[in-house]
């Protein structure tokens, strides 16, 4: 039995290195596995980018230039009282905003706004504000905000909030992009920065 015992302990050894060597290289696959399983991770879609959280039901992508509806025509007065219709603008690119004073987003984006403004407005671009007058702190409350911030872009009284209705507004600010045939581009609720803006311009003069 004794000449047995050297055989039978080399036999358990080659087994034990044989144990030990596919479990390390079972390992190894794993890891491999779970290693590339997270690269497919990272390079998912974020969930809720901009692109997404942008509504754009009305028109498609700023990337997929696709004009659905006009934009609703429409007159009101600015603030020295003079008559404004929506197609006095047409041939430019316009920004159409709906805003009140009360709205923080709204105060958020106006200083943006004038600056694209100065920067545009001679390139057959235009801004045009119309505030919700009738839900409103009434027009010296309006023309108090159009002096703190040094608004110089037509703002329009929507007094009776026929036109707010008419574009169905239910969030502010909203706006509308208007391209230069009076289609709507894009609307998109909520604030808007001088980036967003340059970018959306240069998706519909290179569309």
């Amino acid at each position: 039995m004794k000449k047995y015992i050297p055989v039978i302990f080399i036999s358990l050894l080659i087994s034990y290195v044989i144990f030990v060597y596919l479990f390390e290289k079972n390992t190894i696959n794993i890891s491999k596995t779970v290693h590339v399983n997270e690269q497919v991770n990272l390079n998912e879609s974020p969930k809720n980018t901009p692109a997404e959280m942008t509504e754009t039901g009305l028109t498609g992508s700023v990337k997929n230039y696709q004009k659905v509806t006009l934009a609703p025509q429409f007159t009101l007065k600015n603030m020295n009282g003079t008559a404004v219709n929506l197609s006095d603008f047409k041939g430019k690119i316009v920004i159409l905003n709906f805003w009140a004073t009360w709205c923080p987003p709204c105060r958020e984006e106006m200083p943006d706004m004038q600056r694209f403004y100065e920067k545009n407005k001679e390139n057959g671009i235009e801004i045009v504000a119309v505030n919700l007058t009738n839900l409103d702190n009434g027009v010296q409350a309006i023309e108090s905000f159009i002096q703190d911030y040094g608004l110089t872009f037509p703002i329009l009284l929507d007094k009776d909030g026929v036109v707010g209705s008419m574009y169905e507004i239910l969030t502010i600010p909203t706006s509308f992009i208007i391209d230069t045939d009076g289609g709507v581009f894009q609307k998109i609720v909520g604030p808007m920065n001088e980036q967003m803006m340059n970018e959306i311009v240069s998706s519909i003069k290179g569309g």
